[in-house]
């Protein structure tokens, strides 16, 4: 899986040897944030334009005028610089000694694992003053890009480390949301504060947080001369002197420190530290002085700050002055990052190709029948301990009463309510799982899966959009708004990934910036709609089957009789399909139409499924891997096998999420994500050996 990561160097020849170049570049940089401060300041809810602002500057204004410029705007501009330029020197120092221009604090999980850590400590109920605070995030986002860094390798495969920080991402993310599920109160603000706001209530978090990313900052620049020896290659930096590891330890350290601040002060503003130091390289083909990291890093820190700044001018010019008040920051960084991420993924060169994922190998006839005989006994199992077992505990007896129309009131109560969950897990968990099958066969992309390619995260766009304008949407509704969101986003990817045959690491990359984008749309429209939406749609997100009914699971049912009847019947095309390009055409198959045909069946699948129980990430993923793994790439056997799989894995994860802390409940997602995040590493790591 090798992709072309390290940016070409300087050449002489074209660099001008000058470096008042540099230099101008650099004033005008400042200029820029320097009057997007000043517009910044003059922007908001109160009645105070820039001569007020003015004069509360000079000491001339009101009591009131002068309350709001020191105690809210200005503190709101500062931390927008000071957020902004601690992120974009922070991407920058970890592109530089990564050699990897997608390494982030994004992408290494850093943000995830310090909010994580945060809600950890809320739920403690122990107040923590900011400072301590800080010490917590950088802890919990050190170790995350320890993680990531770790399985991905520094200097080595681009989309390995953006898969293993997505997947360590989405992981940590679904522990701190069943957090916030679980304890309501000791979180409350937690998921607004998740979507980053540079909004501040005076200057005490800025005070504090500033001696912290001084020292970042600083420690960084007296670093920078050991990363332009890292840039040379390992060997020749060992050559002149300097100590590899301990340099890579001591840059990571620092942005970590440099990302904790940030996250404490304004939660975390998605992807600065990617687009500042990519805006930033550029400058480096055509003035030399931004080839040495001293005059990049500075650079990038500018570029942050104008990217923070800027966003929130945007924000605050376009959308009228109550509602920007409640959107924030975050959200309109993140939403210029994942188009930012899938520019770069289409420019990146992709080696990789799109190879079979695993080797041909064919067990016997009776491994598949014993395979199959085994997940059906454990799926009934797991079926009757799914009706049996909840917050109410009944016996046999009591379904068989049930379904002969002879149970009491409250055992028809609970059944009612609970048999609908049962069924919508099962079939959930199945058309995800042949949904995951289809685009890996297709694809010819071991990694490939609905939440992962955005499809899943589309058909959730569109299912929240109708939940919070229309909160008496029906079934069908919902199930048609989720999937005109998945045919968009599928219609996107597929489309931007075509070029080149669905190269795999382009495909991937194309994904999880959609992917990204969605994630921003929803939390925007959380926001803008009702407040109390934000419980509601977390818990949609979650993936539960919390209030599914009966006609609630009939979409997702027909779905996947229509797609298991399609897979069957046309599993010798999509063994072919899943070999390589030439094959089917040598056979007289139209690959074009078939892989069309498959990529809709599968968009429909994974909408009817989110549609039923919300966003469950890794089932597509998981389930035809450990389909092919018992029995073969043959898709007559792995068809019913992933199925079988998926179901049961959602099945499992939704009793044991509504079970384990009952009466509390955790979504079916928040645990399949737990469970998968591992597997996905797992499969990175043996992709890497």
């Amino acid at each position: 899986m090798a992709v072309t990561a390290t940016e070409p160097a300087v050449r002489p020849s074209t660099a001008p040897t000058s470096r008042s170049g540099a230099a101008a570049v650099t004033a005008g940089l400042v200029l820029l944030v320097a009057v997007l401060a000043v517009v910044d300041i003059t922007q908001g809810t109160a009645a105070v334009g820039p001569s007020e602002v003015f004069k509360a500057l000079t000491g001339q204004a009101a009591a009131d005028d002068a309350s709001v410029v020191i105690a809210s705007r200005l503190p709101r501009m500062t931390a927008g610089l000071l957020v902004g330029a601690a992120l974009g020197m922070a991407g920058a120092a970890l592109q530089a000694v990564s050699r990897n221009v997608l390494a982030s604090p994004d992408t290494l999980a850093v943000n995830a694992g310090s909010y994580l850590a945060l809600g950890l400590a809320t739920v403690t109920g122990v107040s923590l003053p900011m400072i301590a605070s800080s010490g917590v995030a950088f802890a919990g986002g050190l170790a995350a890009a320890a993680v990531v860094l770790g399985l991905s390798g520094l200097g080595t495969g681009t989309v390995r480390l953006v898969l293993a920080g997505t997947a360590l991402m989405l992981g940590l993310t679904s522990m701190t949301e069943g957090l916030l599920l679980l304890f309501p109160e000791q979180t409350g603000g937690l998921y607004q504060w998740n979507q980053g706001s540079i909004a501040q209530n005076g200057f005490d978090g800025v005070l504090q947080m500033l001696p912290v990313a001084v020292v970042g900052l600083a420690g960084l620049l007296l670093m920078a001369r050991r990363v332009d020896a890292l840039a040379l290659g390992d060997d020749a930096a060992r050559g002149l002197g300097v100590p590899v590891r301990a340099t890579r330890v001591t840059v990571v350290v620092l942005a970590a420190l440099l990302s904790a601040a940030a996250v404490t002060l304004a939660g975390p503003i998605g992807f600065v530290g990617l687009c500042a130091p990519a805006l930033v390289r550029p400058l480096a083909r055509r003035f030399r002085g931004f080839a040495r990291s001293r005059a990049s890093m500075p650079a990038a820190a500018l570029t942050g700050a104008s990217l923070v700044l800027g966003s929130d001018v945007l924000l605050r010019t376009l959308i009228t002055d109550d509602l920007s008040v409640s959107v924030p920051t975050g959200v309109v960084t993140s939403l210029v990052g994942a188009v930012f991420l899938v520019v770069m993924a289409l420019r990146l060169k992709d080696t990789a190709g799109a190879g079979a994922p695993d080797r041909l190998r064919i067990p016997s006839r009776t491994v598949f029948l014993v395979t199959v005989a085994v997940l059906v006994a454990v799926l009934i199992g797991l079926v009757i301990a799914a009706v049996l077992v909840g917050d109410s505990k009944l016996l046999l007896g009591d379904v068989v009463n049930w379904a002969q129309g002879r149970a009491g009131r409250a055992v028809s109560f609970v059944l009612d309510t609970r048999v609908p969950r049962v069924l919508a897990a099962l079939c959930a968990g199945a058309a995800l799982a042949l949904s995951g099958t289809l685009v890996q066969a297709v694809t010819r992309n071991p990694l490939a899966e609905p939440a992962v390619l955005g499809v899943s995260g589309g058909g959730a766009l569109g299912a929240v959009l109708l939940v919070t304008t229309v909160p008496a949407a029906g079934t069908w509704g919902i199930a048609g708004a989720a999937f005109a969101g998945s045919a968009v986003t599928a219609v996107l990817v597929f489309g931007l990934a075509a070029r080149g045959g669905f190269q795999q690491n382009r495909l991937v990359l194309v994904g999880i910036g959609v992917a990204s984008a969605t994630t921003a749309l929803i939390s925007l429209l959380i926001v803008l709609t009702d407040p109390f939406n934000a419980t509601k749609a977390l818990t949609w997100l979650s993936g539960s089957t919390y209030g599914r009914t009966m006609p609630d699971v009939v979409p997702v049912a027909l779905a996947l009789i229509v797609g298991i009847g399609v897979a069957v019947a046309r599993r010798t095309e999509l063994d072919l399909v899943s070999l390589d390009e030439d094959t089917p055409r040598l056979l007289g198959l139209r690959v074009a139409r078939g892989r069309l045909g498959f990529l809709v069946l599968s968009v429909v699948l994974s909408s009817a499924a989110v549609a039923c129980a919300g966003t469950i990430a890794f089932v597509g993923l998981v389930a035809p891997h450990a389909a092919r793994a018992l029995v073969g790439r043959r898709h007559v056997r792995v068809v019913p096998v992933a199925i079988l799989l998926g179901a049961t894995l959602v099945c499992t994860a939704d009793l044991i999420g509504r079970t384990v802390i009952a009466p509390a409940q955790l979504g079916a997602g928040l645990m399949t994500a737990v469970i998968g995040t591992p597997y996905f590493l797992y499969l990175l790591i043996r992709s890497r050996r």
